[in-house]
């Protein structure tokens, strides 16, 4: 199941960005979070392929979602201009972003090139 995160819950599982200026992933697998709103066309579609997923991965990574609207302050501190915008964490190194709706391909290959997760 996909879990939907607000400014305290992102704090905790993924980044404190006001505790610290270097990225310091907090969480203990590799995760994805989906910036979305329910107003958005492409959001709707891909989210039955993410909670798929989260069904698939379950345990290596986790699948997280942000509703831009609620979460204003959280999805500015990222810059999220358009949506749906995906941030695929891995466990080392820097997050990378995507913009736009992704086939489940296209996301199942972004979790294996830069999660270093395989299926």
């Amino acid at each position: 199941m996909t879990e939907l995160l607000n400014k305290e819950t992102f704090h905790q599982k993924v980044f404190n960005w006001e505790e610290n200026k270097e990225w310091k992933f907090e969480g203990d697998i590799p995760c994805i979070i989906d910036f979305y709103a329910d107003w958005c066309g492409p959001c709707k579609t891909v989210a039955p392929i993410l909670e798929e997923l989260s069904t698939e991965y379950e345990g290596k990574v986790n699948i997280y979602k942000v509703n831009t609207e609620q979460e204003q302050e959280l999805a500015g501190a990222f810059g999220i201009k358009s949506i749906p915008s995906m941030l695929f964490v891995p466990m080392d190194g820097k997050p990378q972003m995507s913009v736009g709706a992704l086939p489940k391909d296209g996301l199942i290959q972004a979790m294996d090139e830069v999660l270093n997760v395989k299926n």
